[in-house]
């Protein structure tokens, strides 16, 4: 007799993402650079410095700051869910968690049925 194919899990489905906060990543120089583009940080202390040196450059600095503000609220206004409601993302991040529990539950009794287990020589 021949042994079965190993079932196939159903296909994934591709549902929309919740809004959430960028997750921890590895710091490499390119990530490095990304989070820099998001970052208010170095232009205010820019601007510190230059006035703390009574600096005629605080005044372009400024200009940057307003301009790194406008670029974010673009950004910020593009994502995807922020059209919804708090309440509306929180029902969407419940039921995105509960589609990964069910799906984890799934993998687990596929992985218990010894279909996967290599056979020993």
């Amino acid at each position: 007799t021949k042994p079965l194919p190993p079932p196939q899990p159903p296909p994934p489905v591709a549902a929309p993402q919740p809004q959430q906060s960028p997750a921890p990543r590895p710091q490499s120089p390119a990530c490095l650079k990304e989070e820099e583009n998001y970052s208010f940080l170095p232009l205010v202390h820019n601007i510190i410095k230059c006035m703390d040196k009574d600096s005629p450059d605080v005044h372009q600095d400024l200009n940057a700051l307003k301009i790194k503000f406008q670029e974010m609220r673009k950004l910020i206004s593009t994502m995807p869910g922020i059209q919804l409601s708090p309440e509306q993302q929180q029902q969407q991040l419940y039921s995105l968690r509960e589609q990964v529990r069910t799906k984890n539950e799934l993998l687990q009794k596929y992985k218990s049925l010894c279909m996967f287990e290599i056979p020993k020589e």
